[in-house]
């Protein structure tokens, strides 16, 4: 058990007192394709904390298809068998003990993606407690944001599908459009030419290349993108390879954009110190939690950079609207299926975060139990 911190009021302390963890797959609603993979299911390995007074957090973090049950496991076996007795208020100190306790593979993202979860989930109660919602507690910067889509623009997604997606995308209100690339530059450009030809001038076009490409083919085809219309170029080496961001950051006017599998604040640090990225995607599962996103958003803010958050749209508005450096919510809605109350866009294309005190995800338990297939309760 994690002990209560020294010097904490002992009578206002609200330990927890009950560890649910759960794993819950959910179908893709289409088959999806990146460069690198197919998204066939997301994998949600989820935890709820129930304190002495009662309150009840919600955390959760995600798979594309592998690796939910060691999250699952490490959740059940490991770090939630230190959270009884805990007072769930010391997030912070949470926070770095769990992570010291899993030293031996920490950074990394196994470790990132079930931190996540537990941290979620206190932020969760924290905002409980404070009769406070997440957007307001971490700051307040935004009444609401704008959103483009990434659901419409996947790599396997045949050309006249692709522009049927932008012109709906168009006509739903989204500020702008996102098309996955990495097939040849011919094939590539064929496509995002046709993209463009229906959007208007007013509507960013993203391109996302999911890491496929060597340092010489980014640095060839950012030109030939660029003059495509392309608004910003996605993670497009390795995210390990920071020299090469260096240099293609270096080399092209168009934004480059990186962050969504970077594990720790402290890589951010290091691609914002040598000016390898333009715009920092942090997602806040991959990242280790709401606690870590918001070091590296306000990181980003000290190097006058964007933030424009990885997937998670759900719980990313809220912390989206929580800085002043952040522009924009992608919308991905995978995890709706779960939810009582899916996220809702405006006409003119922005979302306003959930007022309620909390995270602000209207969980629909009726439905995760019915597609949970791991569950341990732990006291």
């Amino acid at each position: 058990m994690i002990q209560e911190n020294q010097g904490a009021d002992i009578q206002s302390a609200d330990p927890v007192v009950q560890v649910e963890v759960l794993l819950v797959d959910i179908p893709a609603k289409f088959p999806r394709q990146d460069a690198i993979q197919p998204f066939l299911k997301q994998e949600t390995p989820m935890i709820r904390l129930t304190t002495r007074a009662g309150v009840v957090g919600v955390g959760y973090t995600y798979t594309l298809g592998t690796g939910g049950t060691a999250i699952f496991r490490l959740l059940a076996d490991t770090l939630g068998p230190q959270l009884p007795g805990a007072d769930a208020r010391a997030v912070e100190a949470l926070w770095w003990r769990l992570n010291r306790s899993i030293n031996s593979i920490s950074p990394g993202i196994t470790a990132s993606l079930a931190l996540a979860a537990v941290d979620i989930a206190l932020w969760d109660i924290r905002c409980q407690q404070a009769g406070l919602p997440l957007h307001l507690l971490a700051g307040g910067a935004h009444a609401r944001l704008p959103m483009y889509d990434t659901e419409g623009g996947w790599l396997n997604i045949d050309d006249d599908a692709l522009v049927a997606n932008a012109v709906s995308a168009r006509d739903r209100g989204f500020h702008g459009f996102k098309v996955k690339v990495g097939r040849s530059l011919a094939e590539d450009l064929r496509r995002l030419r046709k993209v463009r030809d229906v959007l208007p001038d007013t509507m960013q076009m993203m391109i996302d290349a999911n890491q496929i490409f060597t340092q010489g083919e980014a640095i060839h085809r950012a030109a030939a993108y660029a003059a495509a219309g392309a608004a910003w170029f996605e993670e497009p080496m390795p995210a390990s390879d920071l020299r090469g961001h260096r240099l293609l950051r270096a080399s092209t006017a168009m934004p480059v954009a990186v962050g969504e599998t970077l594990q720790n604040p402290h890589v951010f640090r290091e691609y914002l110190q040598q000016d390898a990225c333009s715009i920092v995607q942090v997602d806040a599962a991959r990242v280790g939690g709401i606690t870590p996103w918001l070091k590296v958003a306000h990181m980003a803010e000290a190097f006058n950079l964007p933030v424009a958050p990885h997937y998670l749209m759900e719980l990313h508005v809220s912390l989206a609207c929580a800085v002043p450096n952040a522009t924009l919510i992608e919308h991905i809605p995978q995890l709706d299926v779960l939810l009582s109350a899916p996220l809702v866009m405006s006409p003119d294309g922005y979302v306003t975060p959930p007022g309620v005190p909390g995270v602000g995800i209207d969980w629909c338990w009726r439905t995760i139990e019915k597609l949970q297939h791991a569950r341990e309760v732990i006291h």
